[in-house]
């Protein structure tokens, strides 16, 4: 990606190495627990939702202590293009938003190593990276691209740019008011195939690829076998080929955030468009 020369975000706090304990990770029992939280661990919205379903409802919390290590070169250097593909978002969606008379208000992201506390409880790197809508910010630990690329074979640079452009999709779902009228109308827990949870998760896949598209078209960004790099990341994180890897086999009515196959398809929409109008997921008959 060609990033070397863009700007840096702002909107980071890092809390790598700030050491402060923080609550404890919630402990977690049973096959229907890991089904539920293998659709939580990659690309979520909140995993602690999950967590605190499964637990009895525990409340979250504010703090943002951590338990954490401190950060090295290589996390630093991590953090520098986070910080650029962070700013990339914000220019696109302020542009965006602006076309149709919004306001765009960017969020936060939070880089943290080991855990810590969220306004949506306890965040850990076995959660992976989530969106926390309660205060508008992104978790993010960024020894998840090693296991992106270690385990899930999808390393590269459009890869993480990837992960970090779907959370962000969802705080662009938060700003335009569709997070907030499905949990009202179907609840935050519900899952399955052709869910409203799969839907919220394509439609920021597709948001993911309508950023990508504003942002080279405007600026050049992609080199040679990035879209290639996002696809197969997008493919790595299918509620089908985790459980397959994790179990042995799927399990659809599990499903939270689509299979291998609607994520590309979703992605790849968005990456052709660039217009969040074809990112509809709620109206398709298909996904």
């Amino acid at each position: 990606m060609r990033l070397d020369d863009e700007r840096e975000s702002t909107n980071i706090e890092d809390v790598r190495g700030s050491g402060g304990g923080g609550r404890m990770p919630l402990r977690i029992g049973g096959i229907g627990g890991v089904v539920l939280i293998l659709g939580a661990l990659y690309f979520g919205v909140d995993p602690q939702i999950v967590l605190n379903l499964l637990e009895g409802g525990a409340n979250p919390t504010e703090n943002s202590q951590t338990v954490a290590q401190a950060p090295s070169p290589a996390d630093d250097a991590q953090k520098q293009f986070i910080a650029r593909v962070l700013a990339s978002t914000e220019d696109v969606w302020t542009s965006y938003f602006s076309q149709m008379g919004k306001t765009y208000h960017a969020p936060y992201l939070v880089l943290f190593s080991g855990g810590t506390n969220s306004a949506c409880g306890y965040a850990q790197t076995a959660s992976g990276p989530f969106y926390c809508p309660a205060n508008q910010k992104v978790y993010l630990d960024l020894g998840f691209f090693q296991e992106l690329q270690n385990r899930l074979g999808a390393g590269g640079e459009f890869a993480r740019a990837y992960v970090v452009a779907h959370e962000v999709g969802h705080h662009v779902q938060n700003q335009l008011g569709i997070m907030q009228q499905m949990n009202q109308q179907y609840g935050a827990a519900q899952q399955g195939a052709g869910s409203q949870s799969v839907r919220l998760e394509l439609q920021a896949d597709c948001f993911a690829g309508v950023w990508a598209k504003r942002a080279d078209d405007a600026k050049h960004i992609l080199e040679n076998g990035d879209v290639e790099s996002g696809l197969n990341a997008a493919a790595a994180v299918g509620d089908d080929r985790l459980q397959k890897e994790t179990q042995g086999y799927a399990v659809p009515d599990s499903f939270t955030h689509g299979t291998s196959a609607q994520r590309v398809t979703w992605f790849r929409r968005g990456l052709s468009s660039g217009d969040i109008k074809q990112c509809d997921t709620f109206s398709a008959s298909s996904l």
